[in-house]
């Protein structure tokens, strides 16, 4: 059935001061924001997460994370900062990333994408072969040039030269083109630079110093909601939390050991593992 308001034109009438106009129907506004959401490749797992369905408790951290969340999405376009997420797993860091993405597509009309970091790089060593009818530019141009950017597990790929070239190409040419992104990461920061599962040293000191530049880094610790019991709630969580040992530093595991260690203390820096050209057996 036609919308009654512009006869499906996207159009519909306004008088203004006695005088006739047309604005964009409501009708008009939802389709567009239906398509953007649809093209932000937002996995099903994660489309119904929103701002307003995110449990918090008294978590100081947790809630200051929640409440930049918020301004920046209500404030967008006008943000001078990314946001990036740090923590352990199942605290809630994906939820929030993708709670702003919707919000900006759907108050904003942006045009925005989502990716886990290991889908994209996979994805961009596919173009190199031959059977594949994708040109690298052909990922990488919406990657840059979309409105919002959100790379979630960022670290969690395997360490190269190429990774951390990849990586720093897509955020350095946001960052000169001042557009916005989002990250999110298991791998805290540690006092040691040297330490291979310190997030420097998953993400690469460039990164790392450019990120720090462009984000406002929101580190925080929590319950882990994946482990909330069926009609559990805020005081569930707290209880967690507790339980987890609130504010405790974990690190993540390391493929590299004592020698890879070792090596970057002696400034040798290479962990093993291929660099070179994508698509490389790594």
């Amino acid at each position: 059935m036609a919308c009654p308001l512009c006869d499906d034109t996207g159009w519909k009438p306004l008088d203004v001061d006695g005088v006739r106009r047309v604005t964009r129907c409501d009708c008009w506004r939802e389709t567009l924001g239906a398509k953007l959401l649809g093209d932000a490749r937002i996995p099903p797992r994660y489309r119904r997460c929103g701002l307003a369905n995110f449990v918090t408790y008294s978590n100081e951290r947790l809630l200051r994370a929640v409440t930049e969340a918020r301004r920046f999405a209500e404030a967008f376009p006008v943000v001078d900062r990314g946001l990036f997420f740090i923590g352990p797993p199942g605290i809630g860091k994906t939820h929030l990333a993708v709670a702003v993405l919707k919000q900006v597509i759907e108050t904003r009309g942006a045009r925005g994408l989502f990716y886990d970091t290991r889908d994209l790089l996979r994805m961009i060593r596919s173009t190199y072969n031959p059977v594949v009818k994708t040109a690298e530019m052909d990922i990488l141009k919406p990657v840059m040039e979309a409105d919002l950017l959100v790379l979630d597990d960022i670290g969690a790929e395997k360490t190269s030269e190429w990774v951390e070239e990849t990586l720093n190409l897509i955020v350095n040419t946001r960052y000169n083109q001042r557009r916005a992104i989002i990250l999110t990461t298991n791998y805290e920061e540690s006092d040691d630079p040297t330490d291979p599962s310190s997030l420097q040293a998953r993400i690469g000191f460039r990164m790392h110093s450019r990120i720090y530049e462009m984000c406002e880094i929101l580190e925080f610790d929590g319950a882990d909601y994946r482990h909330l019991p069926p009609n559990g709630g805020a005081d569930d969580l707290l209880a967690m939390w507790k339980l987890r040992g609130r504010g405790t530093k974990r690190t993540l595991p390391t493929r590299a050991g004592g020698q890879a260690r070792a090596q970057l203390r002696d400034g040798k820096g290479d962990l093993g593992w291929p660099g070179g050209k994508a698509g490389t057996s790594s």
